[in-house]
């Protein structure tokens, strides 16, 4: 301190650190600049640590219950089938699968690959790929199901109905079953289809949709070994 000046603790504090003023004490300016636009850290590259980082347990913990419940109701029908075909009952007759059923099996396995194609090129950031195979995957998805109703009205033509035969009973209701959940899937690749028309525009937004592709991925192949499973059961153990 000079002779003659007075000077204040707070000014020879403020003279000693003059970096205080900018380290959280300084108002509005500095948190404007935190929570600011693209360039800053709470731009759109989402690397603020006040942004809610996606956590992807909840999505898969959800879809492996889903799965298990799917896979619990599909193991009771095909029990109950494995059951009543061994019986060997006078009522059960079986008969040739349609050819649809074949195209059927061929298209999921398709499905499987392209939706494979597209999952890949979430991962890795590959927006127009991820996107053309995912529109190829809900598309034959869509055309599986046409197939499967090419089937049911073959074999109404055939005059088999689920009354009276219960290797057609249950041929009906597996496929119906399988059907369902397979309209479930599509509606689920519609979803992140389109919320993934455009490209991710920070981290946090991509991490979601490597993780919804993930999920959806899980159920989508289920749905394609369970196809599977089906046709090899009503088509070689009947």
């Amino acid at each position: 301190m000079e002779i003659g000046t007075a000077e204040t603790l707070d000014d020879v504090k403020e003279r000693e650190n003059p970096r205080s003023s900018f380290s959280g004490g300084s108002g509005s300016g500095g948190a404007g600049r935190n929570k600011g636009g693209g360039d800053g850290p709470g731009g759109d590259d989402g690397s603020d640590d006040s942004v809610e980082r996606f956590s992807p347990e909840k999505s898969r913990i959800l879809t492996t219950f889903l799965l298990i419940v799917v896979l619990m109701t599909f193991a009771g029908l095909i029990a109950a089938y494995v059951v009543i075909e061994t019986n060997k009952v006078q009522e059960w007759q079986p008969f040739d699968l349609p050819v649809t059923l074949w195209v059927s099996t061929l298209l999921l396995l398709l499905s499987s690959i392209a939706y494979f194609i597209s999952e890949r090129a979430t991962t890795v950031n590959d927006h127009p790929k991820a996107k053309t195979w995912l529109i190829i995957t809900t598309s034959i998805g869509g055309v599986f199901l046409a197939s499967q109703i090419l089937s049911w009205l073959e074999l109404t033509q055939r005059g088999l109905f689920m009354q009276g035969n219960p290797y057609v009973g249950f041929f009906y209701i597996l496929t119906a079953v399988h059907a369902v959940h397979v309209i479930g899937g599509i509606v689920a690749l519609s979803t992140i289809l389109l919320k993934s028309w455009f490209p991710a525009r920070n981290a946090n937004e991509l991490a979601k949709r490597i993780s919804f592709a993930q999920v959806v991925g899980w159920y989508w192949h289920f749905m394609g070994v369970l196809w599977i499973v089906l046709f090899l059961l009503l088509g070689f153990w009947k």
